[in-house]
């Protein structure tokens, strides 16, 4: 299936302009031009917006749901072409791209029905009075997308703004482009109202401070770094706008000394090669008990080892290529770093070939606490094993950091369970799993984490604002 054309979409219209190459990281190849929106662009999906915007606002939510699932349907009818050109651009395996669009469909009807329930209330008063609050449409959404998921992330945004009723401009990534393209195709084809959901690539930077100080935007969603997210939230700040931010994590794994060590291990090593680590909440701080510890080191290399790494399009290989250089550079500079400190290497460590962006899945053990990488984000296929006393230590560690997106942890203890729900800081904790959400769960961070939720009714909320409407019945005194 070849690599799809790629353009800007403006109120409902497709547009080509110049701009940048999109690169195979595998072999670092030429997959096509990327468009790069002009500020007559970005003036005209503000326009198309507000036109767009007014129409879907007014669509019952039941038609809304009604079009948003025949999108979703459209999804998974075009699942092939979409995996296929989505580890072209970004490098994971076909079957997990697949996965992702599964996952994006899901989304997609998950916040359908739940935009059909955005209850109000109303409270009890004195006779002759009523007071109702209601839960309206924010407005227009600016929503700005990662690299790493390209279909299933902006899916998160356009599906909450959508099914609250608010339009959408969305900002997706100018590395992985496509699964953006193939998913704002579907809302058109599936009847969304032209200007409604818009779709616009550039130099990030220009984009951001573009439309985050138009006053027909009234809401910031992004995910992405810490650093970046910041920056937005400053800039959405300084204009009175709320934000959703969906950023860094540095996962802790907590293993404790009743759990099945091979059985965690082997499942740590399976979940932390997908996507390459490249995921905000990939397990990567292991946390074990001593008595279970080297049982759980020896069991995860040896998976890690056994993992076939390579072209994402060939149904043998488990884990593809890093998405850019830029990780590539980043796994070196960690391992070197953390080796360099007294780190045991259990599995990888090293770039394969001198072609593209191949990395195998690394584990290393005892690694100490001043290693870079037990501070930094690796955001790849990098495991950090570190031996522990006990679970007070393990949760004391994991909580040190200023991160807290996702957090998990192996135990069958049953006061071990409440301890960790209650002490460990994150917005997500996985207990006996790695699965940290799912459609109809919320997901969002603490701390430098982010704040506020995507997915589940919390979600959907967060597109929504609150009106009290407070009535005195005429003719009552």
């Amino acid at each position: 299936m070849p690599y799809p054309q790629l353009q800007l979409c403006i109120g409902g219209e497709w547009r080509s302009r110049p701009g940048r190459p999109v690169l195979n990281p595998l072999d670092d190849s030429v997959l096509g031009e990327l468009p790069h929106a002009t500020p007559d662009d970005l003036a005209d999906a503000l326009d198309a917006a507000i036109a767009g915007g007014r129409a879907w606002r007014r669509t019952a939510p039941a038609r809304r749901a009604e079009v948003m699932r025949r999108a979703a349907a459209l999804l998974r009818e075009r699942a092939d072409a979409i995996a296929e050109a989505v580890t072209l651009e970004q490098g994971k395996p076909r079957a997990e791209a697949r996965v992702e669009v599964q996952r994006a469909a899901d989304i997609i009807d998950w916040d359908a029905e739940e935009g059909r329930r955005a209850y109000g209330r109303v409270i009890p008063a004195e006779p002759g009075m009523r007071h109702i609050v209601l839960r309206e449409p924010i407005g227009l959404v600016a929503g700005f997308a990662p690299w790493n998921f390209p279909v299933s992330s902006p899916t998160r945004k356009v599906a909450g703004a959508l099914a609250a009723g608010c339009p959408i401009i969305l900002k997706a990534s100018e590395e992985t482009p496509a699964g953006a393209q193939f998913l704002v195709q579907a809302f058109l084809d599936a009847g969304l109202p032209a200007g409604a959901l818009s779709l616009v690539f550039g130099v990030p930077g220009e984009i951001s401070e573009y439309l985050i100080p138009r006053p027909e935007v009234r809401l910031v969603t992004f995910t992405g770094s810490v650093p970046v997210g910041k920056k937005l939230s400053a800039l959405a700040g300084a204009h009175m706008k709320p934000v959703i931010m969906e950023l860094g994590g540095h996962a802790p794994v907590i293993v404790c000394g009743d759990a099945d060590p091979e059985a965690a291990a082997a499942m740590s090593a399976l979940v932390k090669s997908r996507n390459a680590g490249q995921v905000c909440v990939s397990p990567t701080r292991f946390f074990v008990e001593d008595a279970v510890h080297d049982r759980f080191a020896a069991r995860f290399g040896e998976a890690a080892r056994q993992l076939r790494i390579g072209n994402g399009l060939h149904p043998a290989v488990a884990m593809g290529p890093l998405a850019n250089h830029r990780r590539v550079e980043a796994m070196e500079r960690l391992v070197a770093d953390a080796v360099a400190r007294g780190a045991r290497v259990l599995a990888g460590g090293e770039r394969q070939g001198n072609r593209g962006c191949l990395f195998p899945l690394t584990v290393l053990a005892d690694v100490p606490e001043d290693a870079l990488a037990m501070r930094e984000e690796p955001f790849g296929p990098l495991a950090l094993i570190s031996r522990t006393r006990g679970i007070e230590e393990a949760i004391a560690r994991a909580n040190a950091l200023p991160y807290g997106l996702a957090a998990y942890a192996f135990t069958q203890s049953a006061p071990n369970v409440d301890r960790l729900a209650e002490e460990v800081e994150c917005g997500n904790l996985s207990i006996n799993h790695l699965v940290a959400s799912v459609p109809e769960t919320p997901f969002g961070g603490v701390k430098d984490s982010g704040y506020g939720r995507e997915g589940g009714s919390e979600g959907l909320a967060c597109y929504t604002v609150t009106k009290n409407v407070s009535h005195r019945v005429a003719g009552t005194a």
